[in-house]
């Protein structure tokens, strides 16, 4: 397979969205190319945060493989372009923009504080505003924004900027 072509390849980051300890580290090495074709998804691990490789239609991207919502991993999920789907609660997210195309079905807060009431698929019965604790707090869980690394293609390797690992020592 030829090496990509990494300026129409690598999907940007959105402005704000950088994961904090990034900029300065080294890029290191996470997947070869030819093994993530388009329309793919898959888990890595560095140190001991879950990572999302996914190679969108409109390029390859790397963020945390935890649903922004309730931690579930994002990658048994599904893609449909750059949109990546929550497998817990069906929430959907912009891989493009860091956008919250559907909020998941608990409801809840959104990154700015906006209350989002519960709601349910038109194939299940209508979901009530929370009347137990367990419900409340689910209502009241803040969907934070997704964190992306930086990403580019060296030759056959997909390579990211990672925060150092927990206990690693810097060069």
């Amino acid at each position: 397979m030829p090496a990509m072509d990494t300026a129409t390849r690598v999907l940007p980051i959105p402005a704000g969205l950088m994961a904090p300890g990034t900029p300065d580290q080294a890029f290191v090495p996470i997947w070869p190319i030819g093994d993530l074709p388009p329309g793919e998804m898959r888990r890595f691990t560095y140190g001991d945060t879950d990572l999302l490789l996914a190679h969108t239609d409109k390029g390859i991207c790397v963020s945390d493989d935890r649903c922004p919502h309730m931690a579930a991993p994002l990658s048994i999920g599904s893609l449909d372009g750059c949109v990546v789907a929550c497998p817990l609660h069906r929430g959907r997210f912009d891989l493009e923009t860091g956008d919250v195309i559907q909020f998941p079905t608990t409801g809840g807060l959104d990154a700015d504080g906006g209350y989002h009431p519960p709601w349910a698929p038109s194939d299940s019965p209508l979901k009530s505003e929370p009347a137990d604790l367990k419900a409340q707090a689910r209502a009241l869980t803040r969907i934070r924004r997704l964190r992306y690394y930086p990403v580019r293609v060296r030759g056959e390797m997909i390579e990211a900027q990672l925060p150092q690992a927990r206990g690693e020592q810097s060069p």
